[in-house]
């Protein structure tokens, strides 16, 4: 491991001298190529350093135990160099985990009504009004693409992008079925009950990473229409794309301009069937894919909203003992349980790691 994180500072370092030559600033792509190398070895080289100089530290301390006048300082600074090094060889293992190669990308979300009628479908849209709030509060920016919603306000379908830095690395946990546990707005008897709806999560792909046969596409437009089949615009703006060999149907309605809405169909027309190409390699994966949706049934759900206790439980990582504040996390509050799920999942990359 460590052989490895001495050629990683070593490789940081002629980066950073790279960024500083005179051709290097001469060339806009090239500093950006190299800015963004730097800026992905940059934790690891400097957590690195650390390490080495908490074992200088230590080196140090030791050699002053026999100083009867410094003894008790040494061995507190001992102590403390010690301490830190434990601290930063776990940071530097989680470092070295293998990456999620998508992790920089862009997000496509798509959030969906499941069980509960039209109490599933306004559950999905408060769904997207807690990913648009946390996106706003990272940074991201949000882009609807095609929106199907109910005469209540609640929604059948959506589909969004959000951009920004790590945008998948963070959203690539919400996959799968949410529950919410309240008493509808529709109830008039006061019953708490039970509804769901469904999250997928895909990162934006490039024509670098797949191309399209535009000869295998129908392209159609039609009018964009509201909830209730109410047009609200009078021209034929909105794009249904069709990927003739899997049915694959993608439509997008929310821009005006019809240029638009075929780019961004294409956008997340690409992201799907790149992800089905890669979830169709290997069983596991094509398995990994089908759970992020399933059925939508309540025996699938991998988050529960629970309005009577103020509540949110995320079942991966156990019990009410891992619950969080419910109006915090519709409000867009998503970190803490993010950032739960991203230790849950180093915990199980280093135990595998262990056991190979």
């Amino acid at each position: 491991m460590f052989e490895r994180l001495s050629g990683v500072k070593k490789q940081y370092e002629e980066l950073l001298a790279r960024l500083q030559e005179p051709e290097t600033y001469a060339d806009p792509g090239l500093y950006a190529k190299y800015e963004r190398e730097a800026r992905q070895l940059q934790p690891l080289a400097e957590t690195y350093d650390a390490w080495q100089r908490s074992g200088r530290d230590m080196e140090e301390a030791l050699a002053l135990l026999d100083d009867p006048e410094m003894r008790e300082l040494a061995q507190e600074e001992y102590r403390s160099a010690k301490a830190a090094r434990e601290r930063l060889e776990q940071e530097l293992r989680i470092l070295l985990l293998p990456k999620d190669p998508n992790d920089e990308k862009n997000v496509i979300v798509e959030i969906r009504g499941g069980v509960g009628g039209e109490e599933g479908m306004l559950f999905a849209a408060d769904l997207y009004r807690m990913y648009a709030l946390y996106a706003e509060r990272r940074g991201y920016t949000v882009e609807v693409a095609n929106l199907s919603e109910t005469e209540l306000g609640g929604v059948k379908e959506i589909s969004f992008v959000v951009e920004g830095d790590g945008a998948w690395s963070r959203l690539k946990y919400e996959a799968g079925v949410h529950c919410v546990k309240r008493v509808p707005a529709t109830e008039s008897s006061g019953r708490i009950h039970t509804s769901t709806a469904t999250v997928a999560v895909l990162p934006e792909v490039g024509e670098v990473d797949f191309r399209l046969n535009m000869n295998e596409l129908r392209i159609d437009t039609y009018r964009s229409s509201g909830a209730g089949g109410q047009h609200v615009n009078k021209t034929e703006s909105a794009i249904r794309v069709t990927h003739l060999p899997t049915g694959l149907v993608v439509e997008c309605q929310d821009e005006r301009s019809q240029y638009k809405n075929k780019d961004r169909a294409l956008q997340i027309l690409r992201s799907k069937l790149y992800e089905r190409e890669q979830a169709s390699r290997t069983a596991a994966v094509a398995e990994e894919r089908r759970s992020q949706v399933g059925s939508g049934e309540r025996s699938e759900r991998v988050r529960t909203y629970r309005y009577r206790d103020n509540l949110v439980v995320d079942h991966r990582l156990g019990g009410d003992e891992r619950s969080f504040s419910l109006a915090a996390v519709i409000d867009g509050e998503l970190d803490p349980i993010i950032d739960a799920l991203i230790t849950a999942e180093q915990a199980r990359l280093l135990e595998k790691q262990a056991r190979e």
